[in-house]
């Protein structure tokens, strides 16, 4: 299924995609930022709140970081109401991200992980390996929401394919 590799793939993935959205939102006014563009979660800033919250909890849950401020999915959007400090938040989370995929081994990535999940209210148990590749599948399907909503706003987000990818994260092998 995924191994190491995969993880640090991804995460340099995650952080060079994370970085060029970010860029764009910045060509933007917050009002632009917090406008309702119809997407799931409303606007861009909320998105993105949502977002970071999404990696906080699946790290949290994996790797032991800090759980988000939010509890739950309806205030996920609402964690960071500054641009600036979510800007923050969301490079602190890059980090920790990047940190622990140097540091992930296939021992990580082995076993079940069981947790109380509050979006069905039910416990649940599933493979390691699937829960990291549930943390890369939300950030890349909710990134390309905001891709969408930036580009429609004008904004100019960088490619999205992962062999155009030239980041310092990821030398690619060979």
């Amino acid at each position: 299924m995924i191994t190491p590799e995969y993880v640090r793939l991804m995460t340099a993935y995650t952080r060079w995609q994370t970085g060029s959205i970010y860029a764009a939102a910045d060509t933007l006014t917050d009002e632009a930022r917090k406008q309702d563009r119809g997407a799931f979660f409303g606007s861009i800033h909320a998105t993105l709140n949502h977002l970071l919250w999404g990696d906080q909890l699946w790290m949290h849950r994996l790797a032991g970081t800090p759980a988000p401020r939010s509890p739950d999915i309806p205030g996920s959007v609402r964690q960071f109401d500054d641009w600036e400090t979510l800007k923050a938040e969301r490079r602190r989370m890059d980090d920790a991200m990047l940190a622990w995929s140097k540091r992930v081994t296939e021992a990580d990535l082995d076993g079940t992980f069981s947790w109380f999940s509050g979006a069905i209210q039910a416990d649940v148990a599933r493979p390691r390996r699937a829960l990291v590749i549930q943390l890369f599948n939300h950030g890349t399907h909710h990134r390309g929401q905001v891709h969408a909503m930036l580009t429609a706003a004008g904004a100019k987000p960088e490619d999205t394919d992962i062999p155009f990818m030239n980041s310092p994260d990821y030398p690619w092998p060979g």
